[in-house]
């Protein structure tokens, strides 16, 4: 529900896609100055491995190297996660994030918690 700080990663998201240029680990935006900060977004995703990745992710590991089929579901849920905070920031009117982060917990085993989280402001051009 917009407005009150949950986003539920089964709802569609917005229409309006936010520029990725206006996202950045900084506290700024070259070429932009921030005029609202809106406050803290965050995304979260909690994942677990099926047994087939488990699998084949052990299987994997016998030959070392890139664990791809591991790789492939980090990368998805810190992709879902980041997406799920430029939505929350939409929903509070943002249109750039500053300041972003990842944070992992094994909440239990197999089963992670991913979080991506930022400073949610308003910017404009700066001449």
């Amino acid at each position: 529900m917009p407005g009150n700080g949950i986003i539920d990663a089964n709802q569609p998201r917005a229409a309006s896609r936010m520029d990725h240029a206006l996202t950045t680990t900084a506290f700024t935006l070259d070429g932009h100055r921030i005029v609202r900060n809106l406050g803290v977004v965050r995304g979260i995703m909690v994942r677990s491995r099926s047994i087939f990745g488990t699998i084949g992710g052990s299987l994997q590991t016998l030959v070392g190297g890139n664990i791809s089929l591991f790789t492939s579901l980090c990368e998805k849920t810190r992709n879902e996660a980041f997406e799920l905070m430029l939505q929350h920031a939409r929903e509070l009117g943002a249109n750039a994030v500053i300041g972003i982060r990842y944070d992992a917990t094994e909440v239990m085993q197999g089963v992670t918690e991913v979080l991506c989280y930022g400073t949610a402001v308003v910017v404009e051009r700066s001449v």
